[in-house]
């Protein structure tokens, strides 16, 4: 995970969806990304660079 420190990425599997949540465990923040259930690491992808986003713009 980059330069980000530690990171917990928790999925969760709803039907056809799939709900991943990473939170950046220094700060405390956390973002959460929905996709297609089939492509879980695209969805990780994505939780992962909103929290980028995120801490960036702290």
């Amino acid at each position: 995970m980059d330069d980000l420190g530690e990171v917990i990425v928790e999925a969760i599997r709803n039907g056809t969806y799939l709900k991943v949540t990473a939170v950046h465990v220094a700060t405390g923040t956390e973002a959460t990304a929905v996709g297609p259930a089939h492509e879980p690491k695209a969805v990780e992808r994505l939780a992962i660079a909103k929290l980028k986003r995120l801490l960036a713009a702290q």
